[in-house]
């Protein structure tokens, strides 16, 4: 059951301040995600590929779905056609794959670098170098069906809001310094429900929640 109240509040504060409110339904069942929708809520994210599949043949189409999680490079054909941003690319072979496969369906598909932020080692993603360096051979692929929109990244798990802080800013920072002419990287996706309000006040234009909305997971 979705707690309706703590969605509201939490729109009213993403509306505020001009930032895309994406719920996360992994694990949720369909019904939930249907009575979000039925208040007003378009933006949902997904983990696991098969999950997504089966939620998206019952759900409206003018869902938007955010592929959230670490997404295979041999899955990719599986949700390209009805993919609305793609959070975690984190190498050029998964970069190439999302091109190829949305050129055969004649779509553009838009994508987030993600970026490992975090002191945890288990995070996906790349480093600064690692990211110049994607960022350099896609503008040299010269990619017609994938667009790479912006940054996306999570922070370590602690209670230390200084080092969350220090995170999210090194983000921010990092989104400023890869923008060129032609690559804007106007979304930056940081918070969850734990951070979502330091992330917030550090710039991000994206937020993930799950829990707050949802309830807890089992």
């Amino acid at each position: 059951m979705i707690n309706a109240e703590a969605y509201q509040n939490l729109l009213h504060k993403c509306k505020a301040k001009n930032v895309t409110l994406v719920a996360v339904s992994k694990t949720k069942p369909v019904e939930d995600i249907l009575s979000l929708y039925n208040l007003g809520q378009r933006d949902f994210g997904e983990n696991y590929v098969q999950e997504l599949i089966e939620k998206e043949k019952q759900l409206p189409k003018d869902i938007h779905w955010h592929f959230i999680g670490h997404l295979q490079t041999n899955k990719v054909k599986q949700v390209i056609n009805f993919v609305h941003l793609i959070h975690g690319v984190d190498s050029f072979k998964l970069l190439t794959e999302i091109n190829k496969q949305s050129e055969k369906i004649n779509k553009a598909t838009n994508c987030l670098l993600q970026i490992h932020i975090a002191q945890e080692e288990t995070k996906f993603g790349l480093d600064e170098e690692e990211a110049n360096v994607l960022i350099s051979q896609y503008a040299n692929m010269l990619m017609k069906n994938v667009n790479v929109v912006g940054l996306m990244g999570m922070a370590s798990f602690t209670n230390d809001e200084n080092q969350i802080r220090k995170e999210f800013r090194y983000l921010r920072s990092l989104q400023q310094k890869l923008k060129t002419g032609n690559l804007k990287l106007e979304i930056l996706s940081m918070g969850m429900t734990a951070d979502y309000k330091i992330a917030i006040e550090e710039g991000s234009n994206m937020i993930r929640v799950g829990s707050l909305i949802f309830g807890s997971r089992a």
